[in-house]
Parts: C-alpha cells; sequence; structure tokens
C-alpha cells in the first residue's frame, strides 16, 4: 500500500506517513513529506517516556529496578526489555538506530517552523492496561512470541523490514495477534489507534502531518473518518477514558484467595479424622512438593545456592498468601548477593541470545521471579489434590 495517506477532517488537511520504525528509507520519506508539504503541526508516534528515552537513550538504574521488583512489575518491565532489544537487533541489521524516522521527523518539523506533538498514549499506561486485562495464557504466549521472535526469527534485512509494511502481511499479522492474544492486540494496536487519531482530531491546525507506524494507518483512519463532524471537547473526553487503568478481577486472582481456604479445609478435616500423624505427613508433603518445584524454577534462572533455598522455604507460605509471590522473596535475596553491576544495566538493551538474559544480573533477577513463582504454581497445583487423597 501507499505509505503516504491524506485525509480530510472538518476542513482540515491530516497527512498520514505509515512507516517502519526501523527503515532508512521511512527516514528519507519522512523528511521528504515535511519538507514539501510545510505542516504546522509535525504528530508523531510517542509519548514523553518514549520521546525521552529515543532522545537520551534510557538508562536503567538500580532504584528503578528494585522498584520493579517490590512493585510487583516484573512481567512489565521485562516485556520492555524484550521488546527494545527486538527493535534494537533489527535495527542493528538494517544500519538504523530505532526511532530514527521519529527523530528525522522532529528535526525536519522544526525545520519548517512546525509544532511537534506526541500523540502517542504514555508507554506504561498501555502496558499497565494490557497486563490488567490479559489472561495468564495471553501474557505467556506473548513472551512466547517475543522470545521466539527474538532468539529464533527469521534473518532480517531491511528487505524483510520494508516487506511489514505490506497490508497484507500487517494485516495477517494483527489477525494473528487478535487470534492469540485478543485483550493484548486490542490494548496495544486498537486503543492506540483509537488514541493516536483522538489526540490528531484534537490538534486545532488545517495543516497536519502525522507519522506512525504502519501497522496503526488503518486502525487510524477508520476513527478519523467517524469523528468527522464531533466537536474536539468529546475527543478529550475519549482520550481521557483511554488514560484509565482498570484492572479486571480474572479467575487467577479467586483462585489465589481460595487456595489458602482449602488447604485449611484438608488439613483440620484430616485432623479431625484421622489424628496428627496423616496432619504431619500433610504438612511435610505441602512443604516438600511446593517449595521442591519452587527452588527448581529458581535454579533453571541459575539463581545463588542461597536464593534456591530461600525459594524452597518461602513457597509453601507464600502459596497461602496471594499478596506475596516466592519469587518476589528470592529476588531480593538474589538482588543482595548478587547486586546487579554498572555493566549489567548498561547491556539491557544488548541482549541478543537466550544465554544473555541468564548472564545479565538485573534479567536474572527477573527470570528467578518468573521461575520460582510458576514452579511454585505448578507445587500448589500437585501437592493440594495429594493432600486431598490423604484422606
Amino acid at each position: 500500500m501507499s505509505d503516504i495517506t491524506e485525509i480530510m477532517l472538518d476542513g482540515r488537511r491530516i497527512t498520514i506517513v505509515g512507516t517502519a520504525h526501523v527503515s532508512d528509507v521511512s527516514v528519507k520519506q519522512v523528511q521528504e513529506t515535511i519538507a514539501k508539504l510545510k505542516p504546522d503541526v509535525v504528530a508523531i508516534e510517542l509519548c514523553e517516556h518514549r520521546f525521552k528515552a529515543i532522545k537520551e537513550e534510557k538508562k536503567w538504574d538500580e532504584t528503578e529496578i528494585t522498584e520493579v521488583i517490590k512493585a510487583g512489575k516484573t512481567y512489565l518491565f521485562l516485556v520492555q526489555v524484550l521488546m527494545a532489544n527486538f527493535q534494537r537487533q533489527i535495527g542493528d541489521k538494517v544500519g538504523v538506530k530505532p526511532g530514527s524516522e521519529m527523530l528525522a521527523a522532529i528535526k525536519a518539523g522544526e525545520e519548517a517552523g512546525a509544532k511537534i506533538e506526541l500523540i502517542d498514549r504514555d508507554i506504561t499506561i498501555t502496558l499497565k492496561r494490557a497486563m490488567g486485562l490479559a489472561s495468564l495464557r495471553e501474557k505467556l504466549k506473548l513472551l512466547e512470541g517475543l522470545f521466539n521472535d527474538i532468539l529464533f526469527g527469521e534473518d532480517i534485512n531491511e528487505e524483510v523490514v520494508e516487506r511489514l509494511k505490506e497490508k497484507d502481511i500487517l494485516s495477517e499479522l494483527m489477525e494473528e495477534l487478535s487470534v492469540e492474544t485478543p485483550s493484548i492486540k486490542k490494548v496495544l494496536v486498537d486503543e492506540r489507534d483509537d488514541f493516536m487519531a483522538l489526540s490528531i482530531a484534537s490538534i486545532e491546525s488545517d495543516n497536519i502531518v502525522a507519522v506512525v507506524g504502519a501497522g496503526h494507518v488503518p486502525g487510524m483512519l477508520a476513527r478519523l473518518k467517524e469523528l468527522e463532524g464531533q466537536v474536539i471537547v468529546k475527543y478529550k473526553a475519549d482520550i481521557n477514558d483511554l488514560m484509565q487503568v482498570r484492572k479486571k478481577r480474572s479467575m487467577i486472582s479467586y483462585v489465589g484467595y481460595a487456595i489458602p481456604l482449602i488447604f485449611i479445609l484438608i488439613v483440620a478435616w484430616g485432623f479431625m479424622n484421622h489424628g496428627g500423624e496423616v496432619t504431619f505427613t500433610m504438612l511435610k508433603k505441602w512443604f516438600i512438593i511446593n517449595g521442591t518445584l519452587s527452588a527448581l524454577g529458581a535454579a533453571l534462572a541459575l539463581a545463588h545456592p542461597l536464593t534456591i533455598l530461600t525459594a524452597f522455604l518461602a513457597a509453601p507460605f507464600t502459596s497461602l498468601n496471594p499478596a506475596i509471590a516466592a519469587g518476589w522473596v528470592a529476588s531480593l535475596v538474589e538482588f543482595k548477593l548478587r547486586k546487579p553491576r554498572v555493566k549489567d544495566f548498561k547491556n539491557l538493551m544488548k541482549l541478543d541470545r537466550m544465554a544473555d538474559y541468564w548472564k545479565n544480573r538485573v534479567t536474572r533477577i527477573l527470570l528467578v521471579i518468573v521461575f520460582a513463582n510458576i514452579g511454585s504454581s505448578i507445587g500448589t497445583f500437585i501437592a493440594l489434590p495429594y493432600l486431598a487423597s490423604l484422606l
């Protein structure tokens, strides 16, 4: 499809340039379009956080990683790291820095005397909404897809990157995402299409050039056509609605509260009907099964021996407390024992192989959380039926 689309909205000309985010062709196209049209406003697919990250090259620090662990935002952070490395790898292959077309748009806009508008939703809000709505299966599917693309995907060259801009391939990718992870696709793609279309519509200018990823163009065009004749106040109200972070009560959260109740009922029934010996056996088996599998998870993350021991000791108790997880406890021990070095933070955006995620002390801490928690969860669902069988 054509990379440049023009649409009229209430007498205003809006030109949308669809780009590949790491393509030299896209950079040139952006520069030429802005120079030719001399817009009053250049709108770019960035939020304040991503704008600063591209301009200043985001540097993580120890405080941020500690907060990630304590706030239970491991999954969110890991997805950000995976996505950033994926885009950086593509850029390395084709010799174009990620976000170059956005920087080119800013520079060309400033040279043309245009106002620069950041039209994308804050990345933190987007990911929080996605993780809040997504089921556990969708989250695991997303991680699997990111790991596969980064570590085992096809060899990336500029031809492959440009091919991603073709409508049929793009539609196929969006369709696949909507089937595999519908909640995540809704937030990462559909909602952002709406948000950016509304942001553009709320700009009071007669000549706007918007620079966005090619994947957002169809959705944005459809939304802009729907907005014809509406008032700007309505646009801003819709934008505010898309900025809200609402947590969905998933089945997993209910299960988390049900587990301690089921455990207590099983143990109490065992004590009343079979005495102390069976009760002691139940408690011992619960401890061994839950602790061993959580420790095994920590070991798979190549955690420190004391971290593995911590996972073993913590899991039987944290499994009965929905507010805390074994992986979080173990990760804090790992953080103390193997404090991330300056080079680990610097190399967060230089992770190319699977082994790099285990060698880097920051990402290894994240893997400890993920694997220890998975191990503890498996242990819980093995142990409960086993305890019930002893009644």
